[in-house]
């Protein structure tokens, strides 16, 4: 059944405005996780399903509630699929994007292979231990450009390119972005199973 609330588990302002417009037509009354003073949640695993389910777990147990996570980032070809689930922390602490644009441009110097997604898990469970939670995703294909361009967005966005669009990330619109992007996708997909349950 779909959840009348739901804690977002994410202390990520993009994050957390994009899921607020993408959820906005199935009526759930969001929370953010920080607004209950709920500590993020360790992601020490290699994947991203993994991380996502670690992250919903700890906040449906702390707040009680039904939890979405995401655990999402950037995987690039050429480099075995770095930055993978160390997006948000690939140039070190305390994170920075433009510190992980400079090192991921560094690390892109001279390829001319620049194949990359944007991959994004997401995990909703109805309490800390549903044996049967909700996984939903979406992965978003494109290359790495050479330069930034754009200013819209977050994270890598400057550096991803789009061929379909022939811009990056950063140039998209919010309602752009929203119609195509890794997280748009799971979510899509997310509320689609959600909504075969509530018929079953």
């Amino acid at each position: 059944m779909i959840p009348s609330r739901l804690l977002i588990a994410s202390n990520n302002a993009g994050k957390l405005r994009e899921f607020a417009e993408l959820l906005a037509p199935a009526g759930m009354n969001l929370v953010a996780q920080g607004d209950l003073a709920i500590p993020e949640a360790e992601e020490p695993f290699p994947t991203f399903l993994e991380n996502a389910l670690a992250k919903a777990r700890h906040a449906a147990r702390l707040s009680g509630i039904a939890a979405l996570a995401d655990d999402s980032g950037l995987c690039v070809d050429v480099l075995g699929g770095l930055p993978g689930v160390q997006s948000a922390r690939y140039a070190g602490e305390p994170r920075s994007d433009a510190r992980n644009i400079a090192k991921l441009l560094h690390a892109m110097a001279g390829q001319t292979q620049r194949a990359a997604s944007f991959v994004c898990t997401l995990v909703l469970v109805r309490h800390a231990d549903d044996p049967d939670p909700l996984v939903a995703q979406g992965r978003w294909s494109g290359s790495i450009a050479e330069k930034q361009v754009g200013n819209a967005g977050f994270g890598y966005d400057p550096v991803f390119w789009i061929p379909e669009h022939s811009c990056t990330a950063a140039q998209l619109t919010a309602d752009q972005k929203n119609r195509v992007s890794h997280r748009a996708q799971a979510l899509h997909h997310l509320l689609a199973v959600l909504s075969v349950r509530q018929g079953a």
